[in-house]
């Protein structure tokens, strides 16, 4: 990996554990330095892209205009000769795919729940004009506050005349595809969307798929008869909307529009679903103009026209991250007073003795999802730890110092991105005509004090503050309150960055005594924890924890507990069954990676299997996470194998 690659992102972004992984694509956890706020960054390897690059394009551009509660929010996009960087929205909750999994299948109002928020995201992105194309369980995450965010825009289109415009390309995912796609004839996206939403309603309700086969084509028959089963728990009112949107003939399918007010939507709320965005494009928030004026020292209108290019760079993701914390309730502040180990660059060196640093590989944490258009590589199934040479006198350079970035002298960074040689006719980037929607605009609403802050539209139609309640909810509500810890300075120096010259660091924070006395807490904290931090967070002594026993992890819609108490006990009946079901694995620890493959030798599917302690007593569990393959086959490869074995 060339460090330069990396140079522009950690001067925002503090990295850390590996979350999701495939073949040219993979995504980090890290913290946005001057918010403190949590991001996923999806790294990509442009030569490893090779054929795919234009959907990533596609995919940016598209995120880059859209902005809804329910689509996952683009931050920051960072361009290099040989990575491309997108920070995005972290959503911890993970893939809906696995939540459905967890709970076998969902009731009818929690399926309601969700599935008014997917009508509410499709809804807004038919209306921007684009259609999504690539709808399932995989590519909707859940975040902190188990709301659903749409992701993965790699196959959405932007039909040039508009959404009535007809489409060609057949993609997608076979299982979720209208009839007319695989019959390769003309579509319309928003039609074929809506097919897709109906499979997912299914899923949601029935925890499997309407139209499934292990031969595609037996699939492909089936979809175009548009037969299948009713299962008994179902009711008429969900019953008929299935079969609303299920129709063979896209004509006589359910549109958008009827939707966002069908009777069995609206079951136990008091209003149609909300397809608006609460945070319209081009919105300046006055709070975060004036943080961003303030710690930039430039004036108001300097910072609003410098925010309203939309470079989506550091300081639009600075103005987005603000605007995150303010929608949670948090202090629209910066951290100023964080404290940054920022290396040099000659301390990256080829030279001397080698020294680990985890920039591209050392999954040490959870991976609770992959994220959007990632695959494997037929040949690629594990990752290690990029290495490099550095010497004890390149780690002196390292230093601390308060952040500070000089907004004056930023350039957006120039595009080094092929563009498609043929002439993207879906995407064309056409707007819907002025003051034309295909959706009834959203009534004014009452404005209230700016104390509480007010939100308005460019059309100066008044919405209401993030923090407050939504105008629509259910009949019964029945919602504790949520605390929110405000903490601003967790997070800001990751452990691997602060163990590596914790000693050097005191010794300097005690010779600058006027760096010292911005950040004493800081210093202080670390000059007493020392002795704790060097034994708990060095290296060596985590990899020594690692060799003791399994991992202690919260529970999660993708850990599966079990009845025994011996992890060993648990760890040799998944490696006695994994060779019965044709599954490779190899073992690292407590971890399985495991692949199957075709007779052709193509790897086919690839997941993970750990023997984990669980944060509850006496309690042993698997965790369980797919990498590559289609998600049900996934799901009933598993379950054989955890039925197959005693525990």
């Amino acid at each position: 990996m060339a460090v330069d690659d990396y140079k522009e992102l950690l001067k925002h972004y503090e990295l850390h554990e590996t979350i999701g992984a495939g073949g040219f694509a993979k995504v980090k956890l890290a913290t946005h330095l001057l918010t403190g706020e949590k991001v996923a960054i999806k790294i990509m390897d442009k030569e490893s892209l090779g054929d795919d690059l234009p959907r990533v394009k596609t995919e940016i551009d598209a995120m880059k205009n859209l902005s809804h509660q329910h689509v996952c929010r683009l931050y920051h996009v960072i361009e290099t000769p040989k990575k491309i960087f997108m920070i995005l929205e972290y959503c911890p909750g993970g893939e809906l795919f696995d939540y459905i999994i967890a709970k076998d299948r969902l009731t009818e109002e929690e399926a309601r729940v969700f599935f008014r928020q997917i009508v509410s995201a499709v809804a807004y992105i038919h209306s921007q004009g684009y259609a999504h194309r690539d709808l399932k369980p995989e590519n909707l995450l859940i975040d902190e506050d188990q709301n659903l965010k749409l992701i993965d825009f790699g196959l959405c289109a932007k039909p040039k005349g508009g959404m009535d415009y007809h489409l060609m390309t057949c993609c997608g995912s076979p299982a979720y595809a209208a009839p007319e796609l695989i019959q390769g004839k003309a579509y319309i996206g928003s039609e074929a969307d809506i097919w897709s939403m109906g499979v997912l309603m299914y899923a949601l309700m029935c925890g499997y798929l309407p139209f499934d086969d292990d031969n595609v084509m037996v699939l492909y028959k089936r979809i175009m008869r548009g037969k299948y089963d009713i299962p008994r728990w179902l009711s008429p009112g969900s019953v008929l909307l299935l079969s609303q949107m299920l129709q063979v003939d896209p004509k006589k399918r359910l549109s958008v529009k009827h939707l966002l007010n069908h009777p069995w939507l609206l079951q136990g709320y008091n209003c149609p679903v909300e397809w608006y965005s609460k945070w319209p494009l081009g919105y300046m928030d006055e709070d975060c103009i004036t943080e961003m004026s303030v710690y930039f020292k430039r004036s108001k209108p300097s910072m609003s026209n410098l925010i309203s290019e939309w470079n989506y760079d550091h300081t639009t993701a600075n103005y987005l991250l603000l605007q995150a914390k303010k929608s949670r309730g948090k202090a629209v502040r910066f951290i100023r007073s964080s404290v940054i180990l920022e290396p040099s660059a000659s301390s990256f060196k080829e030279h001397g003795s080698r020294q680990k640093l985890d920039f591209e590989g050392g999954n040490q944490g959870e991976l609770p999802y992959v994220f959007g258009s990632m695959d494997f590589s037929d040949d690629e199934l594990f990752y290690e730890d990029c290495t490099y040479s550095t010497t004890e006198q390149d780690f002196s350079r390292y230093r601390y110092e308060l952040h500070s970035v000089d907004s004056a002298t930023a350039t957006p960074i120039k595009s080094v991105m092929p563009t498609k040689k043929s002439e993207d006719k879906e995407n064309s980037g056409s707007k819907l005509p002025k003051n034309e929607s295909p959706f009834l605009p959203p009534a004014p609403w009452t404005p209230y004090s700016k104390k509480k802050g007010i939100l308005t539209t460019p059309n100066n139609n008044v919405l209401a503050s993030a923090k407050d309640k939504s105008c629509c909810t259910k009949d019964t509500p029945n919602k504790k309150p949520v605390l929110v810890n405000d903490d601003i300075t967790t997070g800001v120096i990751s452990p691997e960055r602060r163990c590596r010259s914790v000693e050097l660091d005191l010794n300097q924070a005690h010779l600058d005594s006027a760096q010292k006395k911005k950040g004493g807490k800081v210093f202080g904290s670390l000059e007493r924890g020392l002795d704790k931090v060097i034994t708990m967070l060095t290296p060596s002594k985590r990899k020594a924890c690692a060799r003791d026993g399994p991992r202690k992890l919260r529970a999660h819609y993708n850990v599966t507990t079990t009845t025994l108490l011996n992890p060993d006990h648990i760890l040799n009946e998944l490696t006695r069954v994994l060779p019965l079901k044709n599954v490779d694995y190899v073992q690292k620890g407590y971890i399985l990676k495991c692949k199957t493959q075709s007779d052709f030798g193509k790897v086919t599917m690839q997941f993970e299997l750990e023997v984990c302690q669980v944060n509850k007593p006496d309690v042993v569990g698997i965790r369980r996470q797919r990498l590559k393959g289609d998600a049900w086959v996934y799901k009933r490869l598993v379950e054989d194998i955890l039925s197959s074995c005693r525990m």
